[in-house]
């Protein structure tokens, strides 16, 4: 099993930055990739950004590219999704999740790839 926590959520206004952690515990670490995903108000689940186990890829969705950026700390156990230049439309609650991957680059995009998932954290911003 694995356990994940996330933190950093909150209020900002539009143009803002906010940086959000996921912290896993549990079985190793190391072998699973990472992603975030978000569910904006009445909408479904989509896919934010993720990162390979060892951190050497990284993949942003075209809806944050240039404004998100993932990374990970293998000693902390933890991922962050560094949020920058906010809008309005970014509203959401943010989950982590982690997959199971045994290619040190690879990493998944769809939900249905992910196994565990934290508990998400609400992000609001306003205009």
């Amino acid at each position: 099993q694995v356990q994940l926590a996330e933190f950093g959520g909150g209020l900002v206004q539009a143009g803002g930055s906010l940086r959000l952690s996921c912290r896993a515990s549990g079985r190793t670490f190391s072998r699973y990739c990472m992603g975030w995903f978000r569910q904006p108000p009445g909408k479904e689940r989509e896919f934010v950004a993720a990162i390979s186990w060892s951190g050497s890829s990284t993949y942003v969705a075209d809806s944050v590219k240039g404004r998100f950026t993932i990374s990970g700390d293998s000693a902390k156990n933890t991922v962050y999704l560094q949020m920058d230049s906010l809008k309005p439309e970014d509203t959401a609650v943010y989950y982590c999740a982690a997959g199971l991957t045994y290619s040190e680059s690879s990493y998944f995009t769809s939900i249905g790839e992910y196994t565990y998932w934290g508990q998400g954290t609400q992000v609001t911003v306003s205009s």
